[in-house]
């Protein structure tokens, strides 16, 4: 399988960014293990990370007929974004939400997900490893998520 994974706003600040949420990985660790975790599966595994929704909502238009599914995690544009909630519609690629924290257990507003509509399972809470388990998940469907 050919994965692409998504990184929204602020992870590109991992390690410094409120470390007591969010660890103390840096983003550089993250992708390092996401990529070796996907090889051990037999997965080839990209990783993007961008601040601004356009931009994600380009890569996720992208990646239609290039890769065989996504890993998303929107970050605040999770709770936000009805454009990255309709390019996952129009691209039909399965898709697994992921987040390093856990969403419903933090402020009401971030128990707001646009994405779930669309992805079929999420991952949160465990860090880095909600990536692996997603990773994991894809390896175990095939993929087919829809």
């Amino acid at each position: 399988m050919k994965i692409l994974v998504i990184n929204g706003p602020n992870l590109n600040l991992l390690g410094i960014r409120e470390p007591a949420i969010y660890g103390t990985a840096t983003y550089g660790q993250l992708v390092a293990q996401v990529v070796a975790h996907g090889q051990k599966l037999g997965q080839t595994v990209e990783v993007v990370q961008s601040n601004h929704e356009g931009v994600l909502v380009d890569t996720i238009q992208q990646a239609y007929g290039r890769y065989d599914a996504l890993v998303l995690n929107a970050a605040a544009y999770t709770h936000t974004s009805i454009a990255i909630l309709d390019a996952l519609r129009a691209v039909g690629l399965p898709t697994v939400e992921v987040h390093l924290s856990a969403p419903s257990e933090r402020e009401p507003y971030r128990h707001i997900s646009y994405v779930r509509e669309y992805t079929p399972v999420c991952f949160c809470g465990k860090g880095i490893q909600s990536y692996l388990d997603a990773l994991d998940y894809l390896a175990n469907t095939q993929g087919d998520l829809l």
